[in-house]
C-alpha cells in the first residue's frame, strides 16, 4: 500500500526528528529527496558503525529514500534547492533554529512564492518564544518537558531508553504532513507546520501532568513498575527470571487473588479491595506477591498468570527481540539494501496485504547526478558542480 506515490518531499533533515517523520511518508510511497552536506552528509552516518559499518540510527531512519548532496549555501546550490522546492509538494527541515529563515527558506517566504507548497519545520522548542534559538538535542528535552521527573528510580532519574522526543516530534510531523495533504485536496492550498519536541514530548506527559494536577503530588519514580496502578510491574520468579504482569481492573484482582495467589479471601481485603487501596499498601502488598512468585519458575507463574488471564510478558533482551515468535508469526521482518549490504528492517507498522516498500537506505551523494539531471542540468554543469564541492 502506497498512497503517497506521486507525493515528493524535499528534505533538509539531520539526526533523528525529521528523518524519522520523512521515513514514514517514504514507507507510504512517497518520494524523498534527502539534501545532505557534500562529503560527510548527515551526521548521523557517523554516529556509531554497528551495521556492518554503518550508523545504526542512520540505517534505522533513511531507507527509501533518494541522497542528493548539496551545499546551498553556494549560491549555485540554492537555486538547485529552490528549483527542488518549486516542484516539491513537502518542504521538511530540522536545521539548526533559525538556520532556515536566515538561508531564504523560511516558511513565509517559500510559500509567497509556492502556494501549494506544505512547510514543515521541526526544532526542539518552536518559535517564538524565549527557548526558540535553544539547542535541543534529545535528553534536553526529555527534562525540559518533566519526563525525567517520572522515570527511574525513587533515588535515580533516568533517561528513556530511546529518542523519544525526537521519535514524537516526527510521528507528530508524518501525521500533520498527512492532514495538510488532505487539506490541500480540498482546497488547493499548502500551510506551514511548526512542530516542537518539547511540545510533542508534554503532549505524551499528559498522564502525569493531569495526576499532578493544580499543585498535587506528582506520580512518583517507581523504576519498571507503574507509579500509581498496583500489582503493575515486574517480580522475580524461583527460577531467578523476571516476570512483568499487570492488574488493571477489580475484576482482574479477584481472578488473580483466586487463581494465582491462591487466596480468593485477599481480593476483599479493606487494604486492598481497589486499586487506591492497593496502591497506598503497595508494600505489604507487594510481599505477599513476590513470595508466591518465589514459588514458582517463570513459565510456572506465566502459565498461571494467562490462565486467570491477567497481563504478562518476558523481559526481552534486544538479541530475543529479532527473534520474537509474534513478529516472526506476522512476517514482520524484510530485507533493506545498505551501501553495505542487506540488513533486516521492519515492515511499517499498519498496513498489510502488499508487500511493503523496503527500497534502499542511501549512501552519501548516491542519486546527485540524477537528480540534478532531471531538473535540467548538462553533465558539465554537474561535474562543474561536484569538482567545486557543490554537489
Amino acid at each position: 500500500m502506497q498512497p503517497l506515490r506521486g507525493v515528493t518531499v524535499v528534505s533538509l533533515e539531520q539526526a533523528v526528528a525529521a528523518p524519522y517523520a520523512s521515513r514514514q511518508l517514504a514507507d507510504l510511497g512517497a518520494r524523498v529527496i534527502k539534501v545532505e552536506r557534500p562529503g560527510t552528509g548527515d551526521f548521523a552516518r557517523a554516529y556509531d558503525t554497528r551495521v556492518r559499518g554503518l550508523s545504526s540510527h542512520f540505517v534505522w531512519v533513511n531507507r527509501n529514500k533518494e541522497s542528493l548532496t548539496l551545499d546551498f549555501k553556494d549560491p549555485r546550490g540554492m537555486d538547485v534547492l529552490h528549483r527542488l522546492i518549486a516542484k516539491a509538494d513537502v518542504f521538511l527541515q530540522n536545521l539548526a533554529p533559525g538556520a532556515a529563515a536566515r538561508a531564504g527558506l523560511g516558511a513565509e517566504e517559500l510559500r509567497a512564492r509556492h502556494p501549494r507548497l506544505i512547510v514543515c519545520d521541526i526544532s526542539g522548542y518552536g518559535a517564538p518564544g524565549p527557548y526558540e534559538g535553544r539547542k535541543a538535542y534529545d535528553l534536553m528535552v526529555q527534562s525540559e518537558s518533566g519526563l525525567l521527573s517520572v522515570t527511574g528510580s525513587p533515588d535515580d532519574m533516568a533517561k528513556v531508553g530511546v529518542s523519544v522526543s525526537d521519535i514524537a516530534a516526527g510521528m507528530y510531523a508524518y501525521s500533520s504532513i498527512l492532514g495538510a495533504l488532505l487539506e490541500r485536496g480540498r482546497t488547493g492550498r499548502g500551510t506551514h507546520l511548526d512542530v516542537s519536541m518539547l511540545e510533542a514530548t508534554v503532549e505524551w506527559m499528559g498522564f502525569p501532568l493531569y495526576y499532578a494536577f493544580d499543585g498535587a503530588e506528582p506520580p512518583p519514580r517507581a523504576g519498571a513498575a507503574h507509579a500509581t496502578i498496583h500489582p503493575y510491574g515486574p517480580f522475580t520468579a524461583g527460577d531467578g527470571k523476571i516476570v512483568m504482569m499487570a492488574i488493571q481492573n477489580d475484576r482482574e484482582w479477584r481472578g488473580f487473588c483466586a487463581d494465582f495467589l491462591d487466596r480468593p479471601e485477599l481480593a476483599a481485603h479493606p487494604d486492598y479491595a481497589t486499586n487506591a487501596d492497593r496502591n497506598a499498601h503497595r508494600e505489604a502488598l507487594g510481599a505477599l506477591i513476590a513470595a508466591r512468585f518465589a514459588e514458582l519458575t517463570s513459565a510456572e507463574a506465566i502459565e498461571r498468570l494467562s490462565a486467570v488471564p491477567v497481563a504478562n510478558a518476558r523481559v526481552n533482551t534486544l538479541a530475543e527481540v529479532w527473534d520474537h515468535p509474534q513478529l516472526a508469526a506476522r512476517g514482520r521482518w524484510h530485507q533493506v539494501p545498505t551501501p553495505a549490504g542487506p540488513v533486516p528492517a521492519l515492515a511499517p507498522p499498519g498496513p498489510t496485504g502488499d508487500a511493503p516498500r523496503m527500497d534502499a537506505v542511501p549512501a552519501p551523494g548516491e542519486h546527485t547526478r540524477a537528480v540534478l539531471g532531471e531538473l535540467g542540468l548538462s553533465e558539465e554543469a554537474v561535474d562543474a558542480l561536484v569538482a567545486d564541492g557543490v554537489a
